[in-house]
């Protein structure tokens, strides 16, 4: 058992990326499952899929890569830790690379890209960041 399944999912994606995989198998959770559909929705990755049922069910990232054979993902950082949480109010979410980078969030309206919250005036945990 992990006491961080969000940063050991991270970890897979940036491992898978830097070797060149052409998908990753995450365990499955609500909350992982959320984290990559904002991943695919914002282009990072391709198709999200769940696989098995439970206890084993994973989710199945597809992973991008552009003409070069390059990851679309640069860098993908676990922020807000167990035990260092980090939160930050709405005015104060920055941007992240001049805009090219994604803060992902959970707010109180769930969880959510850094222009959303923006958008929407919310704060929250910053889960991850990705680039």
């Amino acid at each position: 058992m992990h006491s961080d399944p969000v940063a050991d999912m991270v970890t897979r994606i940036r491992n898978a990326s830097a070797a060149r995989h052409k998908s990753v198998m995450v365990p499955f959770s609500e909350l992982k499952q959320r984290i990559a559909d904002i991943l695919r929705t914002e282009g990072f990755v391709g198709t999200v899929a769940v696989i098995g049922e439970m206890p084993r069910k994973m989710l199945d990232i597809e992973l991008r890569y552009d003409g070069d054979r390059a990851p679309l993902i640069a860098g993908i950082n676990r922020e807000s830790r167990p035990s260092v949480r980090r939160y930050l109010k709405s005015r104060a979410i920055p941007r992240l690379r001049n805009g090219f980078g994604t803060l992902i969030l959970t707010t109180s309206r769930g969880l959510m890209t850094d222009r959303q919250a923006r958008r929407e005036g919310v704060g929250g945990e910053v889960l991850c960041s990705v680039w």
